[in-house]
């Protein structure tokens, strides 16, 4: 896993490199929406995506977890599907719903059954490296993704722009980041991590809990800003010492919500639970994000390290796959 993750930057040049190359046969017809399918690492480069997208798209970009599509999908809809292995169940089991009426379909995959799939109906889609755990090859999910909603014209070319910023912004940053990370490490070794950010940084807090739960095999939540402050807030009545929690913090949050995190957090302390604070770098929405996921990326590892557990092994997800196997 470490390799994995000391080669996210480089990861991220590659697929921007891919990107650029992919050639796409864009129809002439007016896109109404989009909805990205995609379930768990597979899934999470589209949540990122889809909330970027929402602050420069002028139509409405969703993500679908499950077998199931939303009702409002029909040949106006660009649907994004992305499976890394390309036999994800959900993944395919949604994309043949969408097939039936007649969407517009891109994809991104490493191969399998999703990549068949576009060839033999000439859809356009683009092919990354295969062989790797799915969560590991969020740079190639992500950027794809990004460079598909730009040739279809629902993000701005200036969206390449902010990508290439990102990956600089890593790279000037790296060792900062790895030290930061540490200490986040070893603020929540032996704890149960609770996660807090604004709506904007839901992805994020997402992305941090799955590696969490992967990586750390750490049970843990996420909640957000302001909503948590109308439900949530009044579980700290009970207090809980065993509770750590991380605050995604920004230098634009709206004034109102940094007041929110501010009593928020004296809530938290003096209920005798810990607060580490990770402040992003950045200007746009991307940077922002792919710094605290790098950064909490390597906090994951350094969990499991702690631990001296195995981050790469899944074996119960593995028994789960087998065990539908056996379902018709």
């Amino acid at each position: 896993m470490r390799k994995h993750i000391e080669g996210f930057i480089q990861q991220l040049e590659d697929a921007f490199s891919i990107g650029e190359k992919s050639a796409f046969s864009i129809p002439d017809k007016k896109l109404n929406n989009v909805l990205i399918l995609g379930v768990g690492g597979s899934g999470i480069g589209g949540t990122v995506v889809a909330k970027t997208a929402l602050l420069g798209a002028g139509i409405p970009v969703m993500t679908c977890n499950d077998y199931h599509i939303p009702e409002y999908v029909d040949e106006n809809t660009l649907v994004i599907a992305c499976s890394y292995s390309g036999n994800t169940e959900e993944t395919l089991t949604a994309l043949k719903k969408c097939q039936n009426k007649g969407t517009e379909i891109a994809a991104v995959t490493s191969g399998g059954e999703l990549k068949r799939i576009c060839e033999e109906h000439n859809y356009n889609h683009i092919i990354i490296p295969g062989g790797n755990p799915p969560r590991t090859c969020l740079g190639y999910s992500l950027t794809e993704q990004f460079f598909i909603l730009i040739k279809y014209k629902i993000l701005p070319e200036a969206a390449v722009e902010e990508l290439k910023s990102a990956i600089q912004l890593l790279k000037e940053n790296e060792s900062s980041i790895i030290e930061e990370a540490k200490t986040l490490a070893d603020n929540l070794f032996g704890k149960l991590p609770v996660i807090y950010s604004t709506d904007k940084f839901e992805p994020v807090s997402i992305r941090f809990r799955q590696q969490l739960n992967e990586n750390s095999k750490e049970l843990c939540w996420h909640q957000k800003f302001p909503e948590m402050n109308h439900n949530e807030i009044v579980g700290w009545a009970s207090g809980n010492s065993n509770l750590s929690v991380v605050m995604f913090r920004n230098h634009d949050d709206y004034y109102r919500t940094q007041e929110r995190m501010e009593f928020m957090k004296k809530v938290i302390l003096d209920k005798g639970s810990t607060v580490t604070e990770i402040h992003s770098k950045g200007n746009s929405f991307i940077e922002k994000a792919l710094y605290l996921i790098y950064l909490t990326d390597w906090a994951s590892l350094f969990i499991a390290e702690k631990k001296e557990i195995d981050p790469v092994e899944i074996r119960v997800i593995d028994a789960l796959k087998d065990h539908l196997a056996t379902i018709k």
